[in-house]
C-alpha cells in the first residue's frame, strides 16, 4: 500500500512517521524549512508518552513527481485544500482514495446525504467548489485524529498525547478499504475504530472545537483554564448548546452530553488547542471550517447562534489583524 501524506506537518508528519518506522511505503508531502530539514537530517518525534525516534522517509515538495498512489492523507488545515486539491490529480489512479482528517465539517459532508441538503455546498468551506471539483466523492474516507502533536522546530515534531484515529465510510458502510488502512496503521501503533457513524462523529468532536478552539485563540487559555473559569466555561457551554441545536436539525442526535464532553477537555489538560498553537506560530488560523461553517448552517436551518456568531466574529478579525501585520 503506496501512502502519500500530502501536509506532513504536526498532524500528517507524525502520520508519516509512524508509518515509516513502521516499513510502510510512505511518501511525506511537505514545503519550506521543515522539507528541507526533514531531507537534511530525517524526521524526528519526540514523545514522552511513547518515546523519541527518528525515521528518514521519501520526502518532496512536487507531487507530480510521486506517480499513483493508493492512499492519500490530506495533512493540511482546511483552509489550504483548496489551494492543494487541484495538484492531487497525478496521485490518482482508478482506486486511489483520499483520507480527510480536516477539523470542522468537511467538503464532503453534504456529497450523496440523503435529504433536502444532498449536494449542498459550503461556501466557508470549500469556495467556489475547488475542492469537490478535484475529488471525486467516491474517492472519499473520513478520518478524525485524536492526538496532540506540534512542531517544535523544523524536522521535529512533538508527540503530547493519544494515538487515536477513527475511518468511517461517508455511505456508512465498512469497506475493504478501510479495514486494509486500519490494519496498516495498528500496525504503526494507532488505534484505529472504524465506525458506520461518521457523519455522528464529526459532530461530536466539532461540539468542543467549535467552542474551545476560538475561545482559547481569543484568551490565550488551555483546556483546563478555559473549562476551570467560571465565566470562559459558560460561554464555552452555550456555543456547545448552539451547535447542538445545529446538529439537531440534521438530524444527528450527539452520543454524548455537553457535560461529558467538557469534562473530557479538562482531562486533557494544559493543552493548548491548534487554533492556539497557530495564531502563536503566526500561521492562518482554521476558523471557517470548524466555526463558519456551523454559522454558515445556522443560518440556513434557522438557528439562532448568538454566542457562537460573537466569537466567530472576534476570532475573524484576530486572525485578519495578524495576517496584516505579519
Amino acid at each position: 500500500m503506496k501512502i502519500v501524506i500530502a501536509g506532513a506537518g504536526a498532524i500528517g508528519g507524525y502520520i508519516g512517521a509512524r508509518l515509516a518506522r513502521n516499513g510502510a511505503d510512505v511518501v511525506l508531502f511537505a514545503r519550506g524549512p521543515h522539507l528541507k530539514a526533514m531531507q537534511e537530517r530525517g524526521l524526528r518525534v519526540v514523545s514522552a508518552e511513547d518515546g523519541d525516534f527518528e525515521v528518514r522517509p521519501q520526502t518532496t515538495d512536487d507531487l507530480s513527481s510521486v506517480g499513483q498512489a493508493d492512499v492519500v492523507f490530506l495533512g493540511v488545515k482546511a483552509h489550504a485544500l483548496t489551494a492543494l486539491a487541484p495538484s492531487l490529480t497525478p496521485l490518482f489512479g482508478p482506486d486511489t482514495f483520499v483520507v480527510s482528517t480536516q477539523n470542522g465539517i468537511p467538503w464532503w459532508y453534504f456529497q450523496n446525504l440523503p435529504g433536502e441538503l444532498n449536494g449542498l455546498r459550503l461556501e466557508r468551506v470549500d469556495p467556489g467548489g475547488a475542492i469537490a471539483a478535484s475529488i471525486e466523492p467516491r474517492r472519499v474516507v473520513g478520518s478524525l485524529a485524536y492526538f496532540a502533536t506540534d512542531i517544535v522546530e523544523p524536522g521535529v515534531i512533538r508527540h503530547i498525547e493519544g494515538n487515536r484515529l477513527s475511518f468511517g465510510e461517508p455511505d456508512g458502510t465498512k469497506s475493504e478499504r478501510t479495514r486494509k488502512l486500519a490494519e496498516t496503521l495498528i500496525a504503526a501503533g494507532f488505534r484505529c475504530p472504524v465506525t458506520t457513524r461518521f457523519r455522528h462523529e464529526i459532530w461530536v468532536k466539532l461540539l468542543g472545537n467549535v467552542a474551545f478552539n476560538p475561545i482559547s485563540a481569543l484568551t490565550g487559555g488551555t483546556l483546563e483554564e478555559l473549562v476551570r473559569n467560571p465565566d470562559t466555561c459558560a460561554l464555552v457551554r452555550e456555543l456547545m448548546v448552539e451547535t447542538e441545536q445545529v446538529a439537531g436539525r440534521l438530524g444527528i442526535e450527539l452520543p454524548i452530553s455537553i457535560d461529558q464532553r467538557i469534562a473530557g477537555a479538562e482531562k486533557v489538560g494544559a493543552h493548548k488547542t491548534s487554533m492556539l498553537q497557530d495564531l502563536e506560530a503566526g500561521r492562518p488560523m482554521e476558523i471557517e471550517a470548524v466555526v463558519g461553517a456551523v454559522v454558515e448552517l445556522g443560518e440556513r436551518l434557522g438557528v439562532a447562534m448568538p454566542s457562537t456568531r460573537a466569537v466567530y466574529a472576534c476570532v475573524k478579525l484576530l486572525d485578519e489583524k495578524k495576517r496584516r501585520s505579519a
